[in-house]
């Protein structure tokens, strides 16, 4: 297995792999965290379990240099077998900006088998400017900073802006313009709207939109249309079943519990 865990191909669904500003090419609607809000996910090859992963808001308001912030945070642990191929004890956390949903602060801690890694990067959204202090384990602290092409996001923040897309007012086959910087690269990526569709889960049956991110060639994902997504369609905008096509396998990733949502869902 890569270095990267289950949760970051999972988180990488939402945002296009890595800090996204989206382009204005998609309808907007207004979107707000909700305090308390608590998300968890299964991963799983088939009927073999082989992550969790959990996304939570705070209940209060952080400060961040003076600015009050949603701080959100998401861990990604492999279960069972898995921890016997490769233990991942992974968590990433964001500070938000409750108007804009922009970053000030994202902290991450990767622990992959013998890889264990830090990161602080902070954002300068009015100087176009971010930074990132990296630790490697046994290595010395790097520091670098980028210019960055108008507002940019984490991987939680742009997760949470994917909620305000108004995929009601989208055309089928529509294309929304991703640009992305990830692993101290700058990437375009392109999300294209599919369409409505109901799904099964755990809890029943959901009306949901279905979105497909378009990715760039790599050594993760198998394809260029690797990764299905299907976001409920309601206020909550909460992806309700991901597939993702690896160079390893199929893998899927449902919705195991949730609460403190803006609204119930509508089971079916």
């Amino acid at each position: 297995m890569s270095r990267f865990s289950f949760f970051i191909f999972c988180v990488s669904v939402f945002t296009g792999l890595g800090f996204v500003t989206f382009q204005p090419d998609a309808p907007q609607t207004t979107y707000q965290a909700t305090p308390g809000e608590h998300l968890e996910y299964r991963v799983h090859y088939g009927f073999i379990n082989a992550a969790e992963a959990t996304i939570d808001v705070s209940e209060k308001f952080h400060r961040i240099r003076g600015k009050a912030c949603y701080r959100v945070t998401a861990t990604g642990r492999t279960t069972g077998a898995f921890d016997l191929v490769t233990k991942v004890r992974d968590s990433w956390q964001s500070y938000i900006d409750p108007q804009t949903l922009l970053p000030l602060e994202f902290n991450m801690r990767q622990q992959e088998g013998r890889y264990e890694k830090e990161q602080r990067v902070t954002f300068d959204q009015t100087g176009d400017k971010i930074t990132s202090v990296s630790k490697k384990k046994n290595q010395p602290e790097e520091v670098k900073e980028f210019k960055a092409p108008g507002s940019i996001y984490d991987v939680i923040s742009g997760y949470f802006f994917l909620r305000t897309i108004d995929f009601n007012r989208m055309k089928e086959g529509q294309v929304t313009t991703v640009k992305t910087f990830y692993d101290n690269d700058f990437i375009n990526l392109q999300i294209r709207y599919v369409g409505k569709e109901t799904v099964k889960t755990k809890f029943g049956k959901i009306s949901t939109h279905r979105i497909i991110p378009y990715l760039p060639q790599n050594k993760l994902f198998d394809g260029k249309e690797a990764i299905r997504i299907w976001v409920s369609d309601d206020a909550n905008k909460v992806p309700v079943k991901v597939e993702f096509d690896l160079m390893v396998g199929a893998v899927a990733m449902d919705l195991k519990s949730y609460k403190g949502m803006r609204e119930e869902f509508q089971w079916q």
